[in-house]
């Protein structure tokens, strides 16, 4: 099965940047595309300044590029249940230093999934 995951990136991007801990102020996302469970693909993708819609900006520009996961570190509550509706999932990576790291965690099973209480407000 194939997965394209995003995951906030400082600039450059790639698997040796650093990550983005809020998705909606990092600079550039790194896309990585997986099929059964091999990393196929890296990219990067800019993600559009903070004040043109906000957080939920983002969530769209990822879901028309056929995003279904994210690594994020922080979020508020009304970008999280953005992505629900659009059918990414958000997993919680934030104790992780960089983009690669943070995939070898998501492709071992090791993140949970975002929940209310990883919100930046506690679902506020």
């Amino acid at each position: 099965m194939d997965t394209l995951l995003a995951v906030p990136s400082a600039n450059p991007g790639g698997l040796d940047a650093g990550m983005g801990m809020h998705f909606g102020h990092c600079e550039v996302f790194t896309l990585v595309k997986i099929k059964n469970g091999q990393i196929k693909n890296v990219t990067t993708l800019d993600n559009p300044p903070h004040e043109h819609g906000g957080c939920l900006a983002p969530v769209q520009l990822l879901a028309d590029k056929g995003v279904r996961a994210l690594l994020a570190g922080g979020m508020g509550f009304r970008p999280l249940m953005a992505f629900n509706q659009v059918g990414i999932h958000v997993f919680y990576a934030g104790q992780l230093p960089t983009v690669g790291d943070g995939v070898k965690a998501f492709l071992a099973g090791q993140l949970q999934e975002f929940s209310q209480e990883h919100t930046c407000h506690g679902g506020n």
